[in-house]
């Protein structure tokens, strides 16, 4: 189930693209792009928009079984609290937090045949997505 909090307009239609098995990937307009920070092995499977702020991306590498979050900002500048979340569906998060200008991340977790919780933050914003992308 995907969660979004505070000042986010597009929840209802989110959990509806959630619901339907569909990949989501941002349409805000200059929504980040995803930035390279997993490696060269990851491609993005899904990603959640923090809108005005920024993305989350979950990617995965079939070559090492593991999944990835980064959180990037729409507008680097200026430090913002930030995080990138990552984990085994229900278990401890593997986690990088602080304030940054640029992006959170990148955190992995071994994942193959498994369901993930993933989800990040930027400045008290933040969407999360639990027992998801199970494979």
């Amino acid at each position: 189930m995907k969660q979004i909090f505070k000042r986010t307009a597009t929840g209802a239609g989110v959990l509806a693209l959630a619901a339907a098995g569909v990949t989501m990937m941002p349409s805000v307009a200059n929504a980040a792009s995803y930035n390279g920070a997993c490696g060269s092995s990851y491609g993005v499977i899904d990603a959640q928009s923090l809108p005005g702020l920024g993305t989350v991306y979950l990617t995965y590498s079939s070559s090492t079984g593991k999944n990835c979050v980064v959180t990037v900002r729409d507008n680097p500048g200026a430090k913002l609290p930030m995080a990138a979340k990552v984990s085994l569906a229900g278990a401890p998060w593997t986690a990088d937090s602080g304030n940054y200008g640029t992006y959170a991340g990148p955190v992995y977790v071994s994942a193959a045949h498994s369901c993930v919780d993933w989800g990040g933050e930027i400045n008290g914003v933040y969407a999360y997505e639990y027992n998801s992308h199970c494979g």
